[in-house]
């Protein structure tokens, strides 16, 4: 029988929007993985295999049983921890297909959906900083695991940390050591190859090529190394990279492709005289985009241009997703296209399921995530920025240029976010205020409020503020977009007084 872990060893186990994240060492610590990965093990155990075709010499009863990939980014104890975690499956009685190299989030999704896996298990923190790691897992459709699938992930690893069952290996920190590469002995599968090869379906890289245009990629020291610059080379297109190595501490911040942090991207740009900046995060999930004068273009613009342009190129117009914190130049985009419009909760898994059902041409979130129709049900931060080039050597034109023609085609929209720390005390009484109704905001009238996530109220003239509460720390978010550029600066006033006033 198998050694249990105790439960004074180990934290509660608590997937958010983005799968389960914590500071190494801290609550993310080899025994909470052990009880995390061993929860992956007994759901995934109580689902259907999906369907695949077997050669003869695999059609055994072990290759018919679950198998799950597991993969990593580039983060401190990455190789360490995907080992461990093939252990620990293997122990489960689930089959561990390891990923030897760090992949993109994307990719690994692409991998489960093409290899019919029963999901995958990425060791990632995403954009968080280097002091953080953490697992996503996705489900048997490449998408981000459903809130149903992680409780019972959850309610599993505290019935293995109790001892109520499911026992999983407690294993030495010293056997960490003891394979000279991730999962020695375990199946391996290289997740590049195929991913690459669906990107060059999905984007027109002879256009891109044809154009002449010169394209700055920074990977931010992480997963995505290799991969954008890669097929833009293959295809012809020159590219120049910055951050094109591993760093486990991402140059000493967050692995975040945001403007502040794009300096060395947008130098290069003007060393090469290149046309854009296409930038992905730690695990190329997220998107980061600078126009040719060196303006950085926020992601709700992105999407927003991004969904003319597979409009006006593809003709796809079954459908557009946003996150309730998103743009409403996507709800005017739609109207203008005459096609439906989801707004989901903020998290990808909603977008995903769309994609699924091939209801949605585009889905995008706020915070820089996008996929597009027939491809992964996953953000993916590569194929946004392949996408942007290939917008630009196609329309031939800068991205603020095409960024105006938008607002002249359905008006402006002038989208902010801000974070506010609050006292527990403060946390505690803007949850109460938070049920409220209210029928002004700043002495203008709210014409409608919308709770599909914390609070959008929607003002007369059509701009807006959406209020969030951060589930793991006293953080409030609030989104607010003004439908004129000189009344952002009164709207944001008037969200901040809102949130700290009694």
């Amino acid at each position: 029988m198998l050694p249990r872990v105790e439960k004074s060893m180990s934290t509660a186990i608590k997937f958010g929007t983005s799968g389960w994240r914590a500071i190494v060492a801290d609550e993310f610590t080899v025994a909470n993985i052990r009880l995390a990965v061993g929860g992956i093990a007994e759901y995934v155990k109580t689902m259907p295999a999906p369907h695949r075709e077997l050669p003869p010499q695999e059609a055994t009863t072990a290759s018919r049983g679950p198998r799950v990939l597991v993969g990593r980014d580039s983060r401190f104890l990455g190789e360490s921890f995907v080992a461990e975690a093939a252990r620990v499956l293997a122990a489960a009685g689930v089959t561990p297909i390891v990923i030897p190299e760090a992949a993109p989030t994307p990719a690994i999704a692409h991998a489960v959906r093409t290899l019919k896996t029963c999901g995958s298990i990425n060791f990632t923190a995403s954009h968080n900083p280097p002091e953080y790691n953490g697992i996503k897992y996705s489900t048997p459709d490449g998408a981000p695991a459903l809130p149903e699938a992680t409780r019972q992930i959850e309610a599993a690893a505290e019935k293995i940390a109790g001892g109520g069952g499911g026992g999983i290996p407690s294993l030495s920190i010293s056997s960490l050591s003891g394979s000279s590469l991730p999962g020695e002995g375990f199946e391996t599968v290289d997740v590049k190859p195929s991913f690459l090869k669906r990107l060059a379906e999905l984007v027109d890289l002879k256009a891109i090529a044809k154009s002449g245009i010169k394209v700055v990629y920074d990977p931010f020291w992480g997963a995505g190394r290799g991969y954008s610059c890669h097929i833009l080379r293959e295809a012809g297109v020159t590219v120049g990279t910055v951050h094109d190595y591993r760093d486990v501490l991402f140059g000493g911040h967050a692995p975040e492709p945001d403007d502040h942090l794009l300096g060395k991207a947008k130098q290069k740009m003007k060393e090469i005289g290149a046309s854009l900046v296409i930038a992905v995060d730690g695990d190329a999930d997220r998107f980061g985009i600078v126009d040719g004068d060196g303006t950085f273009i926020q992601p709700n613009y992105v999407i927003a241009l991004l969904f003319d342009y597979l409009v006006e190129t593809r003709g796809w117009k079954n459908g557009v997703a946003k996150s309730v914190a998103t743009t409403n130049l996507i709800n005017a985009l739609a109207d203008y296209y005459k096609v439906p419009l989801y707004e989901t909760p903020v998290g990808f898994k909603y977008i995903g399921e769309l994609i699924i059902a091939d209801k949605i041409a585009i889905g995008g979130e706020e915070s820089a995530g996008i996929t597009i129709r027939g491809h992964v049900p996953e953000k993916d931060g590569i194929i946004a920025g392949l996408l942007m080039a290939e917008m630009v050597a196609t329309r031939g034109t800068s991205l603020g240029t095409q960024l105006k023609a938008l607002f002249g085609k359905v008006g402006s929209f002038y989208p902010v976010r801000e974070n506010f720390h609050l006292t527990a005390e403060q946390k505690a009484a803007f949850t109460e205020k938070l049920k409220a109704d209210p029928r002004e905001l700043g002495g203008r009238k709210v014409a409608s409020v919308v709770r599909t996530d914390g609070l959008k109220l929607i003002l007369d003239d059509g701009s807006w503020v959406c209020y969030r509460l951060s589930g793991t720390e006293p953080v409030v978010r609030a989104y607010t977009e003004a439908r004129d550029e000189n009344q952002m600066q009164a709207l944001r006033t008037a969200a901040e007084k809102f949130v700290l006033s009694e």
